[in-house]
């Protein structure tokens, strides 16, 4: 079997892995890197389960190869708080309005919404619509939305 070397810095640490051309960059996160934050739902880059920042933009894991992201930075959910466990304003949000309820989708909408609200910042105020808009590519199931909208909004204010 034939691999490939990939060294990808993921959440600010190096990672050097000798892997198969057809992993998966979320298989490599959650197997090689222990980075389980990150879920694969629908592996068809669907349901934003599986969202990460790949140099600061979002991007589904389940449709990329490691091997796309060598020499690349990815940052998961894990690499959004602060070292000493301060969480991100966002993740605060999200806490405080009770905007998640099973989990399983959160790390996806967090890793897609951060970069989203970073871009307006400054901006033009963000209201109910453009945050459903941002919201189009992920989906939850266990929620009507109404607490992840209001987290955002908070976040956006």
């Amino acid at each position: 079997m034939t691999t490939v070397a990939v060294r990808v810095e993921v959440n600010g640490v190096s990672y050097a892995r000798e892997v198969e051309p057809r992993t998966l960059l979320s298989d490599f996160l959650r197997h090689d890197c222990g980075l389980t934050g990150t879920h694969v739902g629908c592996e068809h880059g669907v349901c934003g389960a599986c969202t990460v920042q790949l140099d600061g933009e979002p991007v589904r894991a389940c449709l990329l190869f490691a091997v796309q992201a060598d020499g690349r930075s990815v940052r998961t959910v894990e690499g959004m708080a602060q070292p000493d466990g301060t969480l991100h304003p966002l993740q605060q949000a999200f806490h405080e309005t009770h905007a998640l309820q099973c989990g399983f989708c959160t790390a996806g909408l967090l890793m897609s919404l951060e970069p989203w609200l970073r871009d307006r910042a400054g901006g033009e105020p963000v209201g109910e619509r453009e945050v459903r808009e941002a919201l189009a590519g992920n989906l939850c199931r266990c929620t009507g939305y109404e607490a992840i909208v209001e987290a955002v909004l908070r976040v956006a204010r």
